[in-house]
């Protein structure tokens, strides 16, 4: 079941423009899969797809990689952190990365992917993810960092 629906999101996301989880898991209700965001989700997670920007600036799904952990350039990480990413606070050694619904492993997945100073280890869910940092000033000068990546409004 789990590699025909992996199959099933492969051939969607090659036929439709598909930019969000939620049309995702409306077309493959079309085509009977009853899925559910975390189901989704953890396909996106282990098809390794990612969110690509189309020359008229809209963005689509697309496979990552055929295989093999993915090499992330600085933009990919920008991109992908700052479409994520709705804010970042930090409080004793614990910083907090609030996301989009369903869009925080992703955005933990390419912060975990760079080198970072005096990171513990994190932990991430649907929409927020941690980060254990050394100290408080760890934990305060990466919350500076990261807000740079914030999207500004």
């Amino acid at each position: 079941m789990k590699s025909a629906r992996h199959q099933a999101i492969l051939d969607l996301i090659t036929q439709h423009p598909i930019d969000r989880q939620e049309e995702l898991i409306a077309h493959l209700r079309e085509e009977g899969y009853d899925v559910t965001q975390a189901t989704v989700s953890r396909d996106i997670r282990e098809l390794q797809l990612v969110k690509t920007a189309m020359p008229d600036g809209s963005y689509r799904y697309m496979p990552a990689a055929a295989s093999g952990k993915v090499a992330h350039s600085p933009s990919r990480f920008e991109m992908i952190f700052r479409e994520s990413v709705l804010k970042i606070d930090y409080a004793g050694h614990m910083v907090l990365v609030k996301c989009f619904s369903g869009m925080a492993n992703a955005a933990c997945e390419v912060f975990d992917a760079k080198q970072w100073d005096n990171v513990v280890g994190t932990l991430s869910g649907d929409d927020t993810f941690f980060i254990l940092m050394r100290s408080e000033e760890d934990a305060a000068a990466i919350s500076k960092e990261l807000q740079r990546y914030l999207r500004k409004v």
